[in-house]
């Protein structure tokens, strides 16, 4: 039973600030067990995950062993020493990171926050030479696991040309949803400037109708709670129906049934975007008053855990601000987005 939170107004900045966190935190805490899908394996190895913990190998569920990724050029190789452990069984995607590290996906999104602290503006540009360069330098972070979207890049990446997302396949994995929400954020007093740049940033690896649709309702709900609203509030708005197919569940008749049930015959633990968005709203909404519990029940469902933490602790956090999140975890992240959360905090700082 979710317990009940007193929920004082909140400030603008404390609520983003949440976000922010929340978005770090569920990732970091669901990292170790990211992409179990037998979750008496993911009981067996790490018991009830609560805190931050360092991956160990084997990982019976990963699939590096039919992975692929070949550069087309010498500068578009992505993998580096990394490349050796694709094509083995048991290799655990982020077998290098440390308890309270990151995945790859919010390391590429806090390249994104450098540029727009470095422009106080949305400068793509800028952003994508950090991105190749970051991507391209051996050594520049330690996950073993580069997501597809990110080969199909480089695969139609030139150097001449840096924005190849008209050669891209469409999306529809929802790791994409971590990748434009430091704009939400920091544009949140622009909104309709904020989705602009939001769509065109998820556009560079994430295309298509489906992803479109998918930001389009994850920035809804977080510009709703931003404002003032509860997840429940927010999910019993009528939305246009492409966004209805992602969200329109019967959120409170589905919340009397056990998680895994609703994670295993109603939606899926996979990470494709109609099934783990729908899931992470479920989590939300039951969850609401209870953001610890919350991200425990996530990352303890196993599948794509880490990205539907990034959506689901980026909501709660919005919901409760960083009062949300115990100070262990607040403190246990190997490397906190504090410069950004210090931007928010200074910008958006009321008397509220």
């Amino acid at each position: 039973m979710a317990k009940s939170m007193d929920k004082p107004a909140l400030a603008p900045h404390f609520r983003l600030t949440g976000a922010l966190f929340g978005a770090f935190i569920a990732d970091a805490l669901a990292m170790p067990v990211h992409w179990y899908y037998d979750t008496a394996a993911l009981a067996k190895d790490y018991g009830w995950v609560t805190d931050f913990a360092k991956p160990r190998n084997p990982h019976p569920d990963s699939i590096l062993w039919r992975s692929r990724y070949h550069p087309l050029r010498p500068e578009a190789d992505i993998l580096h020493n990394q490349a050796k452990f694709w094509g083995q069984r048991g290799v655990h995607y982020h077998q290098f990171l440390e308890a309270g590290e990151n995945t790859l996906n919010l390391k590429i999104s806090q390249l994104l926050m450098d540029s727009l602290l470095e422009k106080e503006e949305y400068d793509q540009e800028l952003y994508l030479d950090k991105y190749v360069a970051f991507m391209t330098t051996p050594g520049a972070h330690k996950d073993t696991y580069v997501e597809e979207c990110h080969r199909e890049f480089f695969k139609a990446w030139a150097p001449q040309k840096k924005t190849p997302a008209a050669h891209l396949p469409d999306e529809k994995h929802i790791g994409g949803l971590c990748l434009p929400l430091p704009l939400l954020l920091f544009f949140q007093d622009q909104w309709d400037k904020a989705l602009q740049l939001a769509e065109c940033h998820l556009e560079l690896t994430h295309p298509g109708t489906l992803m479109r649709n998918a930001l389009a309702c994850f920035a809804d709900l977080l510009h709703d709670i931003l404002h003032g609203a509860d997840v429940r509030q927010s999910l019993k708005k009528n939305r246009p129906k492409p966004l209805q197919l992602l969200c329109g569940y019967p959120f409170a008749e589905l919340s009397s049934r056990a998680d895994t049930d609703i994670a295993r015959n109603v939606f899926s633990t996979a990470c494709y975007i109609e099934q783990s968005l729908p899931l992470t709203l479920y989590l939300a909404w039951k969850y609401q008053d209870d953001p610890e519990q919350a991200l425990m029940v996530n990352t303890n469902l196993g599948g794509d855990n880490c990205h539907r933490g990034v959506v689901l602790g980026a909501l709660l956090g919005a919901l409760h601000g960083e009062q949300a999140w115990p100070r262990r975890w607040m403190d246990g992240l190997a490397h906190p987005p504090t410069a950004f959360s210090q931007w928010l905090a200074t910008r958006f700082k009321t008397d509220a």
